[in-house]
């Protein structure tokens, strides 16, 4: 449903005519998110500037009957955050931190505040906002919490969940309310627990409480080199039944490890190896060494080459920096990459691997796996040209075998980027009729008309959503 002209002279008088962009070269930077395979462009994109805009915008939206997808920093990688020919609503303005009550811990900050930029505003009070995501140097709250979005460290400080305390949200009839309590617990249903990850698709977030953490006293980080997956694999499990819970648990494959060493972000990582852990601690300066020992031992006797521990921070800085831009280094490979987000046991991680080769020969192309190990969370990415029928059609195969062999491990889909458009398909592989149904009706709650981000999360037909789905893969 296109704008109409009253609309739109509506929402110009609202945020002012220069943050409402309708010509297609001013759209063309919002036709697809982080993962490239989508393209939808939209009819309108709107950027309000405060949280009373964002509000009266809706509502005019509301008004009209037009649906809308928010939008942050367009980081996502599930095609989340495409409006097919509808209206994208900009969250990018809305850039405050608020309040930092460092005696109580916790923040108060607008969607559209970058997750490092959180981290850096809150260090001078020894604490920090643990969730970070690979692309935290640029990626917003406000889409941390429509993904739930999670990140290296999570393993041990959990996700984006475990950080927000409250909400203050405006749903798609305009309807404005806080969810949780930033000083304590909320009573009835946890209705701030449903909200988050639910990928823009029950309303807008425009205010953020967070809960912060203590910095550790003390870090160490180490890089592991093996032989061979199989026996990096096996070293994530022994680290695990040791009973310490690293801070971070990353793996690398080959490929990964040679398209970080060819790019700007190269961080020191043999060239050689088959796959590289790399582990963090952190905590209490006293006993970590013992840690660090136990880990290293653990990696040896899983047949690790060589495990060194950074002796700086500036080295520690460089090999997390090599791991968070390896999906950036993945240019250099091919144009266009295809990023997934499955999640299995960590004990089927060796089995898994295996299949995941198996198919990428089968099926002739690349795979470079660079994942969290820890808690299982794989990331098998696949660089190819788009513009290659052929490829393109061997690739996307390849990428719904491996799916679905990670469903039948017992995994799951989606860690941390979430269903998008991309995991559609594979959502009745995982969940039944009446679970599909179930989610409908939790849906229902907040946009019974799928007016937010329509055609998302839940296939069309188990919602009898108005909107097709909005973009074939490209």
């Amino acid at each position: 449903m296109a704008p109409s002209a009253a609309l739109i002279t509506s929402l110009e008088a609202i945020v002012g005519a220069r943050w409402v962009k309708r010509r297609p070269t001013e759209l063309v930077p919002f036709d697809a998110d982080g993962l490239p395979g989508y393209r939808a462009l939209p009819a309108l994109a709107v950027f309000p500037g405060t949280q009373d805009e964002v509000v009266r915008v809706v509502r005019a939206l509301s008004t009209a009957g037009v649906p809308f997808v928010p939008r942050g920093a367009g980081t996502g990688l599930s095609g989340g955050s495409l409006a097919n020919d509808i209206v994208v609503l900009g969250l990018n303005r809305l850039t405050r931190i608020v309040e930092i009550d460092a005696e109580n811990r916790v923040a108060y900050v607008e969607p559209g505040v970058v997750n490092a930029k959180l981290s850096r505003a809150v260090a001078p009070y020894r604490l920090q906002y643990a969730p970070d995501p690979s692309s935290q140097t640029v990626c917003t709250i406000g889409g941390n919490v429509a993904e739930n979005a999670g990140g290296p460290h999570c393993l041990k400080y959990g996700v984006t969940l475990n950080h927000v305390v409250a909400l203050d949200v405006v749903l798609p009839d305009g309807t404005t309310m806080r969810l949780g309590d930033p000083y304590g617990e909320s009573d009835g249903y946890d209705l701030l627990g449903v909200f988050i990850g639910s990928e823009g698709c029950f309303g807008v977030a425009t205010g953020v409480w967070i809960r912060l953490v203590p910095l550790p006293q003390d870090v160490r980080t180490i890089l592991a080199d093996f032989p061979s997956v199989d026996s990096a694999a096996r070293a994530v499990s022994a680290i695990v039944a040791t009973g310490i819970v690293p801070a971070a648990l990353e793996m690398m494959d080959n490929p990964t490890i040679r398209a970080v060493e060819a790019s700007i972000y190269a961080a020191g990582y043999p060239i050689d190896a088959a796959a590289i852990l790399l582990c963090e601690v952190d905590g209490l300066a006293a006993g970590l060494a013992d840690d660090v020992e136990t880990i290293e031992r653990c990696c040896r006797d899983s047949g690790a080459r060589d495990v060194r521990v950074a002796t700086t921070d500036d080295e520690r800085t460089r090999l997390w920096q090599g791991r968070k831009k390896a999906f950036g280094a993945m240019g250099r490979i091919a144009p266009s990459l295809v990023v997934q987000d499955a999640v299995v046991p960590r004990t089927r991680l060796p089995e898994i691997l295996r299949t995941i080769h198996e198919i990428s020969v089968r099926y002739n192309v690349k795979v470079c796996n660079v994942f969290h190990a820890g808690d299982g969370n794989l990331h098998p990415n696949i660089p190819y040209d788009a513009t290659d029928p052929d490829e393109s059609a061997r690739v996307h195969a390849a990428m719904s075998e491996i799916m679905i062999a990670c469903i039948a491990a017992g995994g799951t889909i989606t860690g941390e980027h979430g269903v998008g458009l991309d995991k559609l398909p594979y959502m009745p592989a995982l969940f039944d009729d009446d679970s599909l149904a179930m989610m409908c009706s939790v849906r229902d709650a907040f946009d019974p008309l799928r007016r937010a981000n329509p055609g998302k999360v839940v296939p069309v037909h188990a919602c009898r959503e108005w909107h097709a789905l909005p973009s074939a893969r490209v």
